[in-house]
């Protein structure tokens, strides 16, 4: 790669670099590791196909698509449900709202990979159905009813779990 190509990588790989870690630890329902796992090959396959960058209009979206099919690539694999551990570190005393952002993604956690996916690219990225579609592969329809799907199953396991947050 010429060095201009590889100055112009390099600014685009640390300018994305903590939003695809924002988006990957959202699909990882927490997972820091497994999503700095993810950003680094996100990034190595951007890096592969720089070059053809010129012929993709969108740069950035084009990276949280590749994230995105990272992500649910590593989750058909078998290993992907290994755990170290099952136990949570203490939480910290002042947390602010950490204990419900642990509730949060305690609850993506429990969805399937595809519908995790699902709510993040159309709720946290604020993508339309028909990109969402487009990135996963699928069909808006497919979209539509695996959005409805999935809130109403993340409803449920927070409407179980927010009882101590909830505003009177």
């Amino acid at each position: 790669m010429r060095q201009a190509r590889a100055d112009e990588y390099a600014e685009f790989a640390a300018v994305r670099a903590g939003h695809l870690y924002r988006s990957a630890c959202l699909l990882t329902a927490g997972d820091t590791h497994l999503a700095e796992d993810l950003v680094q090959e996100t990034l190595g396959r951007l890096y592969v196909s720089w070059g053809r960058m010129s012929r993709v209009g969108n740069p950035a979206a084009y990276a949280q698509t590749v994230l995105t099919r990272t992500f649910l690539a590593h989750q058909r694999r078998r290993s992907s449900t290994e755990r170290a551990t099952d136990v949570l570190p203490e939480r910290p005393a002042d947390g602010g709202d950490t204990p419900l952002r642990l509730t949060l993604l305690e609850a993506l956690s429990r969805l399937p990979a595809k519908d995790r996916a699902v709510v993040v690219l159309r709720y946290w990225e604020d993508r339309s159905i028909e990109e969402t579609a487009d990135v996963m592969h699928v069909s808006s329809a497919a979209v539509r009813t695996r959005c409805v799907r999935a809130l109403g199953r993340l409803r449920e396991l927070l409407g179980e779990d927010l009882g101590e947050y909830a505003r009177p």
